[in-house]
C-alpha cells in the first residue's frame, strides 16, 4: 500500500513544493512473525537535508532529534503499542508504551531492523524491515522527522491531531491498517 503523509501545519519545510510518502508491504508469515517492509520516499534531494552518519550502526536513543522515520505499531483492541524509530545512518531504536505515552521501555526485538538508503539524486528513500507479531490485525502510524541543512526541521505523518505541535504518538496518527 501507498501512504502520503502531510506535514504539520506549524512546521513547514523551508522551501514548500516537496512530498513526502511510504510505501509498506506487510508480507506473509513465518510462523509467530510477519515480515513488514517499509519503504519512505522524499521528493527532494538528499543533500538538502542533514543525514547523520554512523560509524558502526546499532541501537541508538535520540534519533528524533534530526533526520529519522518512525513507523508506530498498535494492535486493534489494545492501548499498548510499539515505535520503531530508522535512521539514514543505520540506526535504530524500538519502544514499548504500556499507554499514550505512558509506561516506555526499550523493546525486545529477536533481530535488528534492515535499514537501507537509496540516493536518486532529485529524490531519496530510506528502507526498514521489521518482524512483527503474526498473530494480530495492525493499526499503524508512520512519521518522519525531517532536518534541512538550514535548521528547518519538519514534521509529517499520515494524520495529525489538533493542536499546535506534531504528536506522533496520538491515537489519531494510527491511520493505516495492516491485515
Amino acid at each position: 500500500m501507498q501512504l502520503t503523509l502531510l506535514a504539520h501545519p506549524a512546521t513547514p519545510p523551508a522551501e514548500p513544493g516537496f512530498k513526502v510518502w511510504a510505501t509498506v508491504d506487510h508480507a506473509a508469515s513465518f510462523g509467530a512473525m510477519a515480515t513488514t517492509n517499509i519503504w519512505f520516499g522524499i521528493g527532494a534531494p538528499a543533500a538538502r537535508f542533514v543525514l547523520p552518519q554512523a560509524e558502526e550502526p546499532g541501537r541508538k536513543d535520540g534519533l528524533w532529534r534530526t533526520t529519522c522515520f518512525e513507523a508506530f505499531l498498535r494492535a486493534d483492541g489494545e492501548e499498548a503499542y510499539q515505535e520503531w524509530n530508522f535512521a539514514p545512518s543505520g540506526d535504530w531504536a524500538a519502544y514499548d508504551f504500556a499507554d499514550y505515552r505512558a509506561g516506555m521501555a526499550e523493546a525486545e526485538v529477536g533481530a535488528p531492523p534492515y535499514i537501507r538508503m537509496e540516493d536518486n539524486l532529485t529524490w531519496w528513500t530510506l528502507g526498514a524491515t521489521i518482524a512483527v507479531p503474526a498473530d494480530r490485525h495492525w493499526r499503524l502510524g508512520l512519521s518522519a522527522v525531517l532536518e534541512e541543512k538550514g535548521g528547518t526541521k519538519s514534521y509529517w505523518a499520515l494524520a495529525h491531531p489538533p493542536g499546535d505541535k506534531p504528536d506522533f504518538h496520538h491515537p489519531d496518527c494510527f491511520a493505516a491498517r495492516l491485515a
